[in-house]
């Protein structure tokens, strides 16, 4: 599978992009720094511009859209996702969209501290996650939308839940990206939406 990777330069980006290459995919980076992993088709440049995302999407079979705020753009989520959708076009190409713990219901599987800081520190990031899920899932795209809790840096434990009375919103980059990887391999994720914790 060829994987367009959007916002691959760091975090779970760039985590997506070595694991991808680690499942033998074909992996075209996307982010405004480059990236540093060996093996990728590195594309650098802003991923709301059509000629990146033209070239940058030319011949993928899905696309992973990690990006995060920009503090240039509090709508950057939304608007990266709008230019990816609006440059695929017509075209059928599988879709991956990183949002966050705490939009929508999900916001139930958070503490009492944890949904006190994300209605105050959080509510800008929060509402463009939620305008950029409501716009990938009015696309009419075969998509699958991940919200992971507080992310952290750390090998994958494999210790990954979707919820329950356990459940705990932290989870490493890693476990998140083995999970978005899954999802893109496994039709059966497509229209679903996955609240991610450990």
């Amino acid at each position: 599978m060829r994987i367009a990777v959007i916002g691959a330069s760091s975090g779970t980006g760039r985590e997506v992009v070595a694991q991808a290459l680690g499942r033998g995919h074909k992996v075209v980076a996307v982010s405004h720094h480059g990236c540093d992993v060996p093996g990728v088709v590195d594309v650098t440049g802003s991923a709301t511009d059509p000629w990146v995302l033209g070239v940058a999407l030319n011949g993928c079979d899905a696309v992973v859209i990690t990006v995060g705020g920009n503090s240039d753009d509090d709508r950057n989520r939304t608007n990266v996702t709008g230019a990816v959708l609006d440059t695929l076009e017509n075209r059928d190409v599988r879709l991956v969209v990183q949002s966050a713990l705490g939009v929508g219901d999900s916001a139930q599987l958070l503490g009492a501290p944890e949904r006190l800081f994300a209605r105050t520190v959080l509510r800008g990031a929060l509402a463009d996650h939620a305008d950029q899920e409501d716009l990938v899932r009015r696309s009419g795209r075969r998509y699958t939308i991940v919200r992971p809790g507080g992310l952290v840096d750390g090998p994958a434990s494999g210790q990954v839940t979707t919820g329950g009375p356990d459940f705990v919103s932290r989870i490493t980059r890693a476990d998140v990206s083995r999970f978005i990887l899954d999802a893109l391999e496994d039709d059966s994720t497509v229209g679903e939406e996955f609240n991610l914790g450990s």
